[in-house]
């Protein structure tokens, strides 16, 4: 972003920010600080305004927001205000708000917050807009936003300075909006079924549950190493064996993992447990809660992810892992009984493994290698092989494999649900073997933890338990291209030292005070085109220049006339004198470049000799006088002609 919307305008950035510095300390000295405004009562936002026109047309409201453009207009403006549900328009004029607050209105910069308070119309054009009777300054913006006709799209500024991507692009607020949705659709579902929500410990000594490399820590206080938890799912289980027979817990698990489109290494998880069911009960609940949640959010059960469809409202497919593999890889598991004839397989398909690696193993590598990507509609893969699966019940009829599956859409992994194992000694067994491959150096296996099993000895009931990707969820239901799309504050690197401070500075890029928005110009009037006709000869002795603006003050005495002092690209200073007071203020003005004539006569005005004529754009609009400076790009230098 910073090469695309920069532009060489770092300097004009800098006094963007020092005049909006000195608008602040005026308005403190005059005993106007916005920052000790501590309240301000709104009676509506704009999208409830628009939905309920014809009830409040000509009633009088009150909105907060931030400014998100203005049109100065002479002695009436149009700014538009943006807060929570969207934007609307409001038609400010001097004989409505008064002539000192018109001017104070006047100085307020795009990004303000501001209280608009005013009666609900519609203008010719037919845009429900307020009528401001009172406009008030709220919370002064000291930065620049972007302009808006670029935006913000720098991905690395966009996850960083996510404040400014939510003001910026409203599709990023609405994808937020839904996750909350989201969310809050998942707790109504199960708090329906009967279902608690706990909260459990972040800080463990033991972080099991999962196969992954937790991140360490020291607490100093009781001077013990600590981890940050992987997994919900060994304190959700003790609850269970607590008599605690449904609960569940959202909540962020911390791994210490890679970095990519559908990895953080802190995410959201949802795990559930319910005693007295197994993981047939859990395929169910996944199956309706996907449902409930999609029709609730989106109100259909067709998600259309990057292009694809899936279809929530068919049954879900189930499918074993070894049916899955016979099917997309055409090896059939049940005729492999070794170690040895599945490293032959292995081999002979090409599919990687490590020594550690046994039986089950490669036959999961096998499933990731060829089945996982097809897996694109609602799937429910399962009886996993035990190796790969520690807290699972065994399958009665074959104690190889486990009562577990994965839900699958789209190719991804949405969800990991067991029957779950409730034997002591087996569990012990199981975290065992997991201590071996620990210390054969597999970082994600579990370790022994006592206090579990001390749990387990009390006694578990037959439990399903389940965890969802909450993450991933969002991403389906948003049709977001990256995990860092659905976390508001994603993990990213840190930035070091002065980078931080040029980081921070090209987030906010110059911004267009008369931004490049689309704009209704069907109520414009324009004066019609002169008649006669000039000679060229003539009309090319006209000098039309790029000028610099240097300097700007308001003449003493005078409501309409500005004082330029202009580089023309000539060793001297140009002075002219502009009746444009009543559209600008004199500080948005420096350092813009804009066109002049520069070989008209001298003429005198208010006593000073102005020395040519500074082109502005000029119309009507609703009855009333609008006008522009005409200003141009600042990469066109001081004096540049005009053909």
């Amino acid at each position: 972003m910073g090469a695309q919307q920069n532009n060489g305008q770092e300097p004009d950035i800098n006094h963007l920010r020092k005049v909006r510095r000195e608008k602040l300390a005026e308005l403190q000295a005059n005993g106007q600080n916005p920052f000790e405004i501590t309240k301000f009562d709104v009676t509506h936002h704009s999208q409830e305004v628009k939905d309920h026109f014809e009830e409040l047309e000509g009633k009088h409201v009150v909105l907060a927001g931030r400014m998100m453009s203005k049109r100065v207009m002479g002695k009436a403006s149009f700014c538009n205000i943006q807060d929570l549900q969207g934007n609307i328009q409001s038609y400010v004029a001097r004989d409505s708000v008064g002539e000192e607050e018109y001017k104070a209105f006047k100085k307020m910069d795009i990004g303000d917050i501001v209280g608009l308070a005013g009666e609900v119309f519609k203008t010719k054009t037919g845009e429900i807009s307020i009528h401001a009777s009172a406009v008030t300054l709220l919370s002064k913006s000291l930065q620049v936003l972007p302009e808006k006709f670029h935006g913000l799209t720098d991905t690395d500024i966009r996850y960083r300075q996510r404040y400014v991507d939510l003001i910026m692009n409203p599709e990023v607020k609405d994808t937020f909006i839904k996750r909350s949705k989201i969310l809050s659709s998942i707790r109504k579902y199960l708090d329906g079924q009967g279902f608690m929500e706990v909260e459990t410990p972040m800080l463990v000594a033991n972080a099991g549950g999962a196969a992954a490399r937790p991140f360490e820590t020291h607490f100093n206080a009781l001077g013990e190493d600590f981890k940050l938890r992987i997994s919900l799912e060994l304190y959700l289980k003790r609850l269970i064996v607590g008599g605690m027979e449904r609960v569940y817990e959202i909540g962020r698990v911390f791994r210490n993992e890679g970095l990519d489109t559908r990895h953080n290494p802190e995410f959201t998880l949802m795990e559930l447990y319910q005693a007295y069911t197994d993981y047939n009960g859990m395929m169910d609940l996944t199956e309706n809660m996907y449902r409930h949640v999609a029709q609730e959010v989106l109100g259909t059960t067709k998600i259309v992810y990057n292009g694809v469809e899936m279809d929530l409202g068919k049954p879900f497919e189930r499918i074993t892992m070894v049916d899955a593999v016979k099917k997309y890889a055409g090896v059939d598991w049940n005729e492999v009984h070794t170690l040895e004839e599945a490293r032959a397989l292995a081999d002979q398909h090409h599919v990687e493994y490590e020594e550690r690696h046994k039986k089950g193993d490669i036959l999961s590598l096998f499933f990731e290698e060829f089945a996982e990507e097809h897996l694109i509609q609602p799937t429910f893969v399962m009886d996993h092989p035990i190796e790969i699966s520690p807290l699972t019940k065994k399958k009665p009829e074959d104690p190889e494999y486990v009562e577990r599956f994965e839900f699958f859409m789209n190719g991804w992994e949405m969800a990991n649900a067991y029957s779950e194992l409730n034997d002591p000694i087996d569990q012990r067994e199981r975290f065992k073997a997991q201590e071996e491959l620990l210390a054969q150096g597999d970082e994600e296996a579990n370790t022994t933890d006592e206090d579990f099993l001390n749990a387990l000895e009390i006694g578990m009931p037959p439990t399903g338990g389940i965890g969802f990707g909450i993450d991933r969820m969002c991403m389906l239901l948003t049709n977001a291209a990256a995990i860092r799309d659905v976390l508001l504050f994603p993990t990213m690197k840190t930035l070091g030292g002065s980078d931080t401070t040029k980081k921070v500075e090209k987030a906010a890029p110059a911004a267009e005070e008369k931004a490049a928005e689309k704009i209704d110009f069907s109520n414009v009037k324009i004066e019609p085109l002169f008649e006669e006709t000039v000679d060229f000869d003539t009309f090319a002795k006209s000098d039309f220049r790029a000028v610099k603006i240097e300097a700007c003050e308001a003449v003493p005495k005078s409501k309409k006339l500005l004082k330029f002092t202009l580089n023309d690209g000539t060793d001297r200073k140009r002075t002219i004198l502009s009746g444009i007071h009543e559209y600008y203020e004199p500080e948005e003005l420096i350092g813009k470049t804009a066109i002049a004539i520069v070989n008209l006569p001298p003429r005198k005005m208010m006593g000073i000799d102005s020395e040519g004529m500074l082109i502005s754009a000029v119309h009507e609009e609703d009855g009333k006088e609008g006008l522009n400076l005409l200003m141009v790009d600042d990469r066109i230098p001081a004096g540049a002609k005009l053909y």
